[in-house]
């Protein structure tokens, strides 16, 4: 594959009445990316990954736990991860949020 493209992420998911919707975009040795669509009030519950990640808001608000701390996300809101911090989210509006996770920064 040369490359993949989307003209519009907002249309590759709805944001459900109830729960969370996801749906993934490419998944290679390299990166996976998937994209989520939140009810409001609906929670990731805090967890950690071994890869580096990022997380764009296409739409919404959430509260995001980054380690000790806990930041507000709207659209446009960008956040990077370093691997095994211990991340969490709760969608305050429906949101749509894109997460990206770097395979090749795996740690051993």
């Amino acid at each position: 594959m040369k490359y993949k493209f989307l003209a519009d992420l907002k249309a590759e998911v709805v944001i459900p009445e109830k729960g969370i919707l996801s749906r993934v975009l490419q998944k290679d040795d390299s990166v996976n990316i998937t994209l989520f669509g939140m009810a409001a009030g609906e929670e990731i519950s805090s967890h950690s990954a071994p890869t580096p990640a990022f997380l764009y808001f296409l739409e919404g608000e959430a509260a995001v736990q980054l380690g000790d701390e806990t930041v507000h996300a709207q659209h446009g809101s960008f956040i990077f991860m370093p691997p095994m911090l211990s991340h969490g989210i709760s969608a305050k509006l429906p949101t749509r949020m894109l997460l990206v996770q770097i395979k090749t920064g795996r740690i051993s």
